[in-house]
């Protein structure tokens, strides 16, 4: 049984405020490949769709005049850092497993190496799965961040990987 469902998630205002600004359609893809990748990976789809789900919600807006200046994102940017802590007190808020909530927030830490001074870092299977998952939705110039997806059809998307997730689980349990 998981203890926070990516529907709670979804509905908290934290995650409405920071998910909204990053890209909501962005992170829903995300999640969705974090899942497909986690089941390919044998890791547990449940955590990697968390983490997908959450891994911009650090994101912070570089404008510049009014416009936002990639190069200005790209050299000052820690997104990878705030994230990791707002999912960390989010996820802890909403009660889920701590050891749990850590791993999520260190693979949201991990998810890219734009904020680190080289790129030689080990990688969990998870923390890798998280990496994959975000490129795989990458759009030149962080394009990404600036689809939308309608509120509905997102909280339909977001039930839907949750009863994947609980088939998983469930899959599992019964092997």
């Amino acid at each position: 049984m998981r203890e926070v469902t990516l529907l709670q998630l979804y509905e908290h205002p934290i995650t409405q405020k920071y998910l909204n600004r990053s890209g909501m359609a962005h992170a829903i893809a995300v999640a969705y490949h974090a899942f497909h990748l986690a089941k390919e990976h044998n890791v547990d789809p449940d955590i990697a769709a968390k983490a997908g789900f959450l891994h911009d919600m650090g994101h912070f807006t570089w404008y510049r005049n009014g416009n936002w200046d990639y190069d200005l994102y790209r050299q000052n940017d820690i997104h990878p850092i705030k994230g990791a802590e707002r999912a960390h007190k989010l996820l802890i808020r909403l009660g889920e497993n701590p050891i749990k909530a850590k791993t999520i927030s260190l693979a949201i830490l991990f998810h890219t190496d734009s904020f680190l001074p080289s790129n030689d870092i080990m990688r969990t299977p998870l923390q890798q799965i998280v990496k994959w998952a975000d490129e795989k939705d990458e759009e030149e110039g962080g394009k990404h961040h600036y689809r939308t997806v309608d509120s509905l059809r997102a909280k339909d998307m977001i039930i839907r990987l949750d009863q994947l997730i609980d088939k998983e689980a469930n899959n599992k349990l019964s092997s």
